[in-house]
């Protein structure tokens, strides 16, 4: 028998993605392979607020489902990092390659809403997150995870926008 990651401890039970260990330990090598070949990438954390009172059945499964359809590169990752918090790694992609997977994603999750208000009363709200970098020796990853979260609680403190994305440099 040929052993599938598919079904593996490197997924999150509930929604089928990727774990937090799996997600950081490949997101550590991506990031050193860009400081070797000078390319830049980027970190997007995505927050659905789901609305306890919902009792639909795996509707986070189902979200995240959409969300990975939007996701067109094979070399693009998404993980479950937390109860509330998924991370999607974009590998080789400049900003504007990162309005346009944010595009995708607000797409879909707006798709999704429609056909999820037709039987509920309620839609899915979230805050998407992200920031872009050239990784260098001298930039931490560490940095780019805080600016990621960061941007993401100004997004949830805010409440008027959806999406916000910023360029990381290097000091």
């Amino acid at each position: 028998m040929i052993y599938s990651f598919n079904h593996s401890g490197f997924r999150d039970p509930e929604t089928g993605v990727y774990n937090q260990t799996y997600f950081m330990e490949i997101f550590n090598r991506e990031w050193h392979r860009h400081i070797r070949e000078r390319q830049t990438l980027a970190l997007l954390y995505l927050c659905p607020q789901i609305d306890e009172t919902d009792k639909q059945a795996h509707l986070l499964e189902l979200l995240i489902g959409q969300v990975q359809q939007a996701l067109m590169r094979t070399s693009d990752l998404i993980a479950r990092m937390n109860q509330d918090n998924f991370a999607v790694g974009l590998f080789n992609i400049d900003t504007q390659g990162t309005y346009t997977v944010i595009e995708r994603i607000e797409q879909k999750i707006a798709h999704f809403n429609h056909d999820h208000q037709r039987k509920h009363t309620h839609k899915i709200d979230y805050q998407l997150a992200a920031s872009v970098c050239q990784p260098v020796a001298t930039l931490h990853i560490q940095q780019l995870f805080d600016d990621v979260r960061s941007l993401s609680q100004q997004l949830e403190q805010q409440k008027s926008q959806h999406a916000v994305v910023h360029q990381l440099k290097v000091q």
